[in-house]
């Protein structure tokens, strides 16, 4: 049994056949191309070298996208990735792919691949982070995905910076159109934003690990941040799992003292909530996507 799942990024697009036990059996991957009709044929193709790879045909395809379909009218909305937004975009794979597709938010995706078979694994309820370029979370029960009424569960990433300092109210504008939003505070661009205007989280963090006193001081002021924002999901949802994804989620200096960044905010006398790196690592989304799909009992 092969299962296909596509991750589409805004740089890259994978897409990668796992067998029943979640192994790999084809990884392949493209540039995203600016067009989007372009986009449309770069996924088909890929989807038919993956399949080509693994020896089969006619497999289930899921789909991890920036952003979320409408559940009304299909049309994609809230991507970072723009030409998307507006688009039929279910409707266009499967046109293209001449089957039925899956397609959920790539954080939905994140989450469902580590509630399955990661670092959430036989956790009740998995609140999963992706913080990297942007920032946005998915959440799992009982290894299901919870997409919610409006399709829109997790978009934790713009919500507001809780708990805001005097320095840090209202706060920049974000291209959703709010201010203060926590993909502009949370993620590895609003790390090195935090820093310098042209830096980016991974040279704070090397700067910071040289020792540099400025660097080491916006990666304290991120982990501050970052734990007043898990506050909020611990008092609303009180997962029995916080699993971090995205390229901070790689930088072990924040795995110490987060637990004492968050607790402080929490509405309770005790804070024991594991925070884990996602085991699957940038292979999440395109596992999460394949997992769409269940396996026929």
């Amino acid at each position: 049994m092969i299962r296909i799942g596509v991750d589409f990024g805004g740089t890259k697009i994978e897409a990668a056949a796992l067998d029943a036990e979640g192994r790999f059996q084809a990884r392949v991957r493209a540039a995203s191309p600016g067009a989007y009709d372009d986009s449309l044929d770069a996924v088909r193709d890929l989807v038919a070298e993956a399949e080509r790879q693994a020896g089969v045909t006619g497999a289930s395809v899921g789909i991890g996208i920036p952003g979320s379909p409408n559940p009304a009218s299909g049309l994609i909305r809230n991507a970072n990735t723009t030409r998307l937004n507006g688009k039929p975009l279910q409707a266009d794979f499967e046109r293209v792919l001449g089957r039925p597709v899956r397609l959920a938010n790539d954080a939905n995706c994140l989450a469902l691949s580590e509630a399955v078979d990661g670092a959430g694994a036989g956790a009740g309820v998995v609140f999963a982070a992706i913080l990297g370029t942007g920032c946005g979370a998915g959440v799992t029960v009982d290894g299901r995905l919870v997409e919610g009424f409006n399709g829109i569960a997790g978009e934790w990433g713009h919500t507001p910076l809780p708990w805001p300092r005097a320095d840090e109210y209202p706060g920049p504008m974000c291209w959703c159109g709010h201010q203060g939003c926590l993909e502009l505070w949370v993620s590895g661009t609003g790390l090195g934003r935090s820093w310098r205007a042209d830096a980016d989280g991974q040279a704070v963090v090397a700067a910071a690990r040289d020792g540099e006193a400025s660097a080491r001081a916006a990666l304290a002021a991120y982990i501050d941040r970052l734990g007043r924002a898990l506050a909020v999901i611990c008092n609303i949802l009180d997962p029995d799992v916080i699993v971090l994804g995205g390229g901070m989620s790689n930088v072990d200096e924040i795995y110490a003292p987060l637990p004492g960044a968050i607790a402080p905010h929490v509405f309770s006398d005790v804070f024991e909530t594991p925070i884990r790196k996602a085991r699957h690592g940038d292979s999440s989304g395109v596992r999460g996507a394949a997992w769409l799909w269940p396996l026929p009992p």
